[in-house]
């Protein structure tokens, strides 16, 4: 007998076995969104923040290595500057110590700011990002009847990013909390913006 049509998200069942035989589980359903779609993965979400990861990476190298090539020509004369008797000269300790805090204090808004571009408006215009385009996921909000919107995006990515850098280990708790979250399987940065991530066809 072919298999028959089941309640659980589409999936065939099975007519029972023989008499006597224990009776064969049903396929587990499938978890959905407040909107009817499938949610995503705890696998599927991973790697998608990993291919982000490589993006911004590999944009933020295109600042970084100017920058760091601008700063050692600018402080390396002051630490191999030598004296008249050919020793080198103690060098000023503020002609080093400033410009590289400067850098970074540059550095890390420079890399705020990208990821907002990346985190926000391209997750508000698309409802995705790189990764999640690639693993054929979508930020929804959690209310089926509501759009994205920047305001929940930026939301969103406050919870994510700057509280991630601000606080030792929330990144990891953020990034597992969906393993035991039910029903929606959410991330701590997704209950504060009420969104959900789900899996699109297409």
């Amino acid at each position: 007998m072919p298999p028959q049509p089941g309640p659980y998200s589409g999936l065939p069942s099975y007519p029972p076995g023989p008499p006597g035989a224990p009776p064969r589980l049903p396929f587990p359903a499938v978890p959905l969104s407040p909107g009817g779609q499938p949610l995503a993965s705890f696998g599927d979400r991973l790697l998608a923040v990993l291919i982000d990861g490589l993006v911004l990476g590999a944009a933020s190298l295109v600042v970084m290595v100017p920058a760091m090539i601008f700063f050692l020509a600018a402080v390396v004369p002051d630490l191999t500057a030598t004296t008249a008797d050919g020793t080198y000269a103690e060098p000023d300790p503020f002609a080093v110590l400033l410009p590289l805090l400067a850098l970074e204090a540059g550095l890390i808004l420079l890399l705020l700011a990208m990821s907002y571009v990346y985190q926000v408006e391209m997750m508000f215009r698309t409802g995705e990002t790189v990764g999640k385009r690639v693993m054929k996921l979508r930020i929804v909000p959690l209310d089926p009847t509501a759009a994205l919107d920047r305001k929940t995006a930026a939301k969103r990515w406050l919870a994510h990013q700057p509280a991630g850098m601000l606080i030792p280990g929330f990144s990891y708790v953020d990034g597992l909390w969906q393993l035991w979250d039910k029903p929606w399987q959410q991330c701590l940065h997704d209950k504060f913006a009420r969104t959900v991530v789900v899996k699109v066809s297409g």
